[in-house]
């Protein structure tokens, strides 16, 4: 699906923000691909839709390369960027004159999708909330059945309910020939979502692993002292004591939680790399 190989990127004359960055992503999957602000997760995003071109190294998705742009390859990705304006027209008038570029767009999906976060209809786009966009943009890219959908921090802006709905949406729409990325700093509103877990670090690919494999080399315990030991990688202070990440040496498999995970990874970044090269 995503084959990108010693990829080349800066902006203008700065120092490279992505030099030799490597990553092979199949379909099938919801990746997730977290990172600190400024890390380049939005800027690899455009990279993989053709909003922003590679300066070396080649970058393929869905079989094409991105920066030709070619009308075969804009119907099979949809990219939702964290920022965006849509234009003063309804509904429906929007999916009558965007559905034409998707040949496999579903209407009744869509209808589907729009009831399910009870969007009203018959109001102009410009009209509804920040979060009742996203909720019409994530609806519509659901409904092209297209091959890869992009979205950047799709859960800002929605409401604890709305949360929970778009995991039900987007955990039912994934099929073994589509993939999704979701880039986010809202790592506990993609619990139980993503997987793989893909972690971006000052333009580096740190970590690249699904969730089955972190619990078979990593497991989390809670203790009331202060954390010793080679197999420690990572700990931070909780209510009576600490949660400590540690090499998983036969130990009972433990649910490591998105949020500590990343802790323990931009940490700890050397052992992180030795414990999973493997």
């Amino acid at each position: 699906m995503i084959q990108i190989d010693h990829l080349l990127f800066s902006y203008g004359q700065k120092k490279p923000l992505f030099d030799q960055l490597n990553l092979s992503l199949p379909p099938g999957n919801i990746y997730g691909l977290l990172g600190k602000n400024g890390a380049g997760k939005s800027t690899l995003l455009k990279i993989m839709g053709g909003l922003l071109f590679p300066q070396q190294g080649n970058v393929e998705v869905a079989g094409y390369h991105p920066q030709d742009r070619y009308p075969q390859f804009l119907r099979e990705i949809y990219l939702v960027t964290e920022e965006f304006i849509l234009p003063a027209m309804k509904m429906e008038r929007y999916v009558q004159f965007y559905s034409a570029f998707y040949p496999r767009f579903n209407h009744q999906q869509f209808e589907d999708y729009i009831k399910e976060f009870d969007l009203p209809g018959g109001q102009k786009l410009s009209a509804l909330s920040y979060g009742q966009k996203k909720k019409f943009l994530l609806s519509f890219g659901l409904a092209t059945d297209c091959q890869l959908l992009i979205l950047d921090e799709p859960t800002n802006g929605l409401d604890i309910p709305s949360k929970s709905k778009f995991r039900k949406v987007v955990a039912g729409a994934i099929t073994e020939d589509r993939s999704f990325i979701i880039s986010t700093h809202q790592v506990r509103d993609m619990e139980a979502l993503i997987d793989p877990v893909i972690i971006l670090d000052e333009g580096e690919i740190v970590f690249f692993s699904d969730l089955e494999q972190v619990a078979q080399k990593l497991t989390v315990v809670r203790q009331p002292s202060m954390p010793e030991g080679d197999d420690v990688v990572y700990y931070e202070s909780s209510l009576g004591g600490y949660t400590v990440v540690k090499v998983n040496t036969g130990m009972e498999e433990t649910s490591l939680g998105l949020e500590t995970l990343f802790n323990a990874v931009v940490s700890n970044k050397e052992k992180m790399y030795t414990i999973f090269k493997s």
